[in-house]
């Protein structure tokens, strides 16, 4: 399965696209989409949503994990983020790609299986897990490369996935040659 993490905002939005296969994860492409702080915010919209348009063409993701925005304070912020995430959630729709969204706390449960560690920690597991010699130089990188292990790990099994894939529903339920089981 290939999975692209996003962390979205609207100067840098982190991607990550990593490979899960046999359980182990597989760094493919990992960067960031910047906008120039001068440019008119319409603009700025627009080259994150062609941005995001071409890296999910070359990429051909199975499954897109994206930040759930959590906001306190800068209100202004928060809706100019909120503006550029659903500039990314609409090119993600309009490529076919399942969208799914993962909290801050979920984030770190999955990559280090606790929800309160902090930054250093959950950049240290995803160095680790993909066996990068270095985190990327921007946090908004790397925290789309744990985006994408945190969907990798909520992913679920690969038996989960055949169910889910409706691959089990022609195999036989003990492994035979067909036939029925009575119940106990």
């Amino acid at each position: 399965m290939v999975i692209l993490g996003i962390d979205p905002g609207y100067a840098i939005v982190g991607y990550g696209l990593v490979r899960l296969h046999h359980s182990r994860y597989h760094p493919l492409e990992h960067g960031a989409i910047v906008t120039k702080a001068g440019e008119a915010f319409p603009r700025r919209l627009e080259i994150i949503a062609d941005a995001m348009t071409e890296l999910l063409a070359q990429g051909k993701p199975d499954a897109v994990a994206v930040e759930k925005l959590f906001f306190q304070n800068n209100k202004t912020t928060a809706i100019q983020v909120a503006e550029a995430r659903g500039v990314i959630l609409l090119a993600v729709q309009k490529a076919g790609v399942p969208i799914y969204e993962y909290t801050p706390l979920q984030v770190k449960q999955a990559v280090t299986g606790y929800g309160q560690a902090k930054k250093p920690q959950v950049m240290e597991m995803t160095r680790r897990l993909l066996c990068l010699k270095e985190m990327p130089k921007l946090d908004d990188t790397a925290d789309a490369l744990a985006m994408a292990i945190c969907h990798g790990q909520a992913a679920g099994s690969a038996l989960r996935q055949e169910l889910l894939q409706g691959r089990m529903a022609s195999r036989p339920a003990w492994g035979g040659k067909g036939g029925t089981r009575n119940a106990l």
